[in-house]
This record gives C-alpha cells, sequence and structure tokens, in this order.
C-alpha cells in the first residue's frame, strides 16, 4: 500500500487500518496503527440509546474495533422482584433477579452486533450512569465511548451525557437520538 509521491508522507488507508508511508523512499517503514481498537457505547435499551448502538456498530465495523456495549441499573425493588415472581409461571420464576431487565437489554444488543460479525462484549454495573460508564470505559481501555444526546431527563444535552463528555477518559462522540 505505498504510495508514491513527492517525498512527504501520505496518509493511506485499508480495511480502516490508517497508515501514514513515506514515498519517495520504496524501503521506508510504513506506520500501522489503528485509530480505534476499543468503541465502547452505553444504553438502556431505550429506542433512542438504540440509535447510539448502532452508530457504535458502524464505527465498530469501519475501524474493526472491539465493541463494549455497557449499561447501568438500579436494580428493582425487594416488593417489585416479589411482585414479577407471583405472577410468573413456576418454571420461569427463577429467572426473574434483579438485573434481568439490564441482561435482556445486552443481550438484545449483543445478538445484533454478533450477527454483524463484530467482536462484541458486554458489561453491567449498578450505580449513577455517567459515573459508572466512565468507569467502564476506563476499566476496558476505551478508546472511543459513543452516547446518545439526550440523558435521563430528556433535555437537549441531558445531565448524563454532559457529564460524561466531561469525565470520559477518552473521546466522546454524541449521536443524535432524536
Amino acid at each position: 500500500m505505498l504510495q508514491r509521491g513527492h517525498g512527504r508522507p501520505h496518509p493511506t488507508e485499508e480495511n480502516g487500518v490508517h497508515t501514514l508511508a513515506k514515498t519517495a523512499d520504496p524501503s521506508a517503514h510504513m506506520v500501522r496503527a489503528r485509530v480505534f481498537k476499543t468503541i465502547a457505547v452505553g444504553t438502556d435499551g431505550s429506542a433512542t440509546a438504540d440509535k447510539a448502538v448502532d452508530m457504535a456498530f458502524d464505527l465498530a465495523e469501519r475501524y474493526q474495533a472491539r465493541l463494549l456495549i455497557l449499561s447501568v441499573y438500579t436494580p428493582v425493588s425487594d416488593r417489585e422482584l416479589a411482585r414479577e415472581r407471583a405472577e410468573a409461571p413456576p418454571d420461569a420464576q427463577w429467572s426473574i433477579h434483579a438485573t434481568e431487565r439490564v441482561d435482556a437489554t445486552l443481550a438484545r444488543a449483543k445478538k445484533r452486533a454478533l450477527e454483524r460479525g463484530l467482536a462484541t462484549e458486554t458489561v453491567a454495573r449498578r450505580g449513577e450512569p455517567a459515573e459508572v460508564i466512565c468507569e467502564l470505559a476506563a476499566e476496558h481501555e476505551a478508546d472511543l465511548l459513543v452516547i446518545g444526546n439526550k440523558g435521563m431527563n430528556r433535555r437537549v444535552l441531558g445531565s448524563v451525557p454532559k457529564s460524561i463528555c466531561q469525565h470520559a477518559p477518552c473521546s466522546v462522540v454524541l449521536a443524535k437520538t432524536t
């Protein structure tokens, strides 16, 4: 993938990998580096969050990056769990637990990612959404974090996205979700 030119480096690209090749010397070393190795995306399973997830899928495909799908939850109350178990058929009661909703959200997103051939991992953690998403992105060495522009309170730039933008350990892409 060496380009001929006037002795200046020219950026080239192959399979989502950006390369800088010095073109005057055919034996010059080419520097190959992926721009994004790990792309993280936060989701709560909502239709607006799915737009951010879709953008993360596209970016992960484009840059051949590992995809990390994140979700933050507050466990369902014991009273709510007891009510759901009482209403469920006996053979399904075992599956009702405090994190079942987030588990289902992550399973749906992971299934879609795997259908697209993306190397995918899912992680859920209890806590405050902005704080936990930033922590998980740092722990998993994300190079890019994709989030929706609407936060929990659905303002133009909600408090969760705003806080993530201010505290993220990596670059952030805000997906326009509405």
